[in-house]
């Protein structure tokens, strides 16, 4: 996977957290600099929702600055962010439950590890039919998501939208790799299921969940 600036940024980020940690408005600064696209899109992802995201988003960094002195390894900060930023989104959807949607087509991270083939492929750009047909397929992908339960829904958003690896997941979730690939495993073939009642299979999209 090609690495972008924020990885590179966050690979020499110890100084920066230091800093943070100690107080250091500036760093601090940074460090919501570096981090507020990925945050705020995940929120996005979570709730399909702008005024959502950006709440989430806000209560994040404001939890980041005040709780920075607790993290302990700065190796784990990104999995220690996303932690808080998940827990934030539990907290909205407890209050907005069945109000939200998700949708695979319109957030679809292109870099994601294990990104699923049919999103990559030229034949989704090849002729307005067929654009319009993958159009269709995120409504029904849309629909399906809801389907799963909150916990097999978290895993499949963080792997496929945010390519978080199995272990990072784990520490967010604080829950087992082995775990997190159960309810990994599981969610795809929830979704499997559910599309095949739909009479939607790999002939029709080109990719096999």
């Amino acid at each position: 996977m090609t690495e972008t600036l924020l990885d590179i940024a966050m690979m020499h980020s110890d100084t920066l957290l230091a800093r943070a940690k100690e107080g250091d408005q500036a760093a601090q600064g940074k460090l919501v600099q570096l981090w507020y696209k990925r945050i705020y899109n995940f929120g996005y992802k979570f709730f399909m929702d702008h005024d959502m995201a950006m709440e989430v988003s806000q209560k994040t960094f404001i939890s980041m600055c005040r709780s920075l002195p607790s993290l302990q390894d700065n190796a784990r900060f990104k999995s220690w962010l996303y932690k808080i930023a998940v827990n934030y989104c539990r907290e909205e959807a407890r209050k907005r439950k069945g109000n939200r949607s998700l949708s695979f087509d319109v957030v679809w991270n292109r870099e994601a590890e294990d990104s699923p083939a049919w999103e990559t492929s030229s034949q989704r750009f090849d002729n307005p039919e067929r654009q319009l047909q993958q159009a269709e397929l995120s409504d029904v992908l849309q629909q399906a998501l809801r389907e799963l339960n909150e916990e097999q829904r978290e895993v499949v958003i963080m792997k496929e939208y945010e390519g978080l690896k199995f272990r990072e997941i784990a520490e967010v979730l604080n829950i087992s790799e082995n775990t997190v690939k159960s309810r990994m495993y599981y969610g795809l073939d929830g979704l499997r299921k559910i599309l095949e009642r739909k009479n939607i299979n790999k002939d029709t999209i080109g990719y096999e969940l």
